[in-house]
């Protein structure tokens, strides 16, 4: 693991942390943007292992699907989960309170925490 892998998924470790706290303290949308960032923050330390590394959030999510998902290296559900989350982060900053659900935070909650276990054992 190199050592930009490591802050990654510290960093990953972090926000889903955070993601669980904001929930608990009903905030849902904020909630939903941690964990998808902890998401996030997993499909660029796989990447950095690959030596690739990319600015946009949308180049991020593709080259993940194209090198981790497609080739079998992980579950296609990880990469459908990241662009779901997404989503979901994206509704939750942009647009108005209230329609990012405490089930839906959950939902992304518990598929970053299964991302990050993931990243843990084949990183490592």
């Amino acid at each position: 693991m190199t050592p930009e892998q490591q802050d990654l998924l510290q960093k990953a470790t972090s926000s889903l942390e955070a993601a669980r706290v904001l929930l608990a303290n009903s905030f849902p949308e904020f909630a939903a943007s941690r964990a998808y960032y902890a998401m996030f923050y997993v499909a660029e330390a796989f990447l950095e292992g690959e030596g690739l590394s990319f600015s946009k959030h949308s180049a991020v999510i593709s080259a993940f699907g194209q090198q981790f998902a497609r080739t079998g290296r992980v579950p296609v559900e990880f990469h459908r989960n990241l662009i779901t989350a997404e989503q979901i982060r994206l509704q939750g900053d942009y647009q108005s309170q209230g329609n990012v659900s405490p089930t839906q935070a959950q939902i992304l909650i518990d598929q970053a925490d299964e991302f990050v276990t993931l990243a843990q054992r084949q990183i490592s």
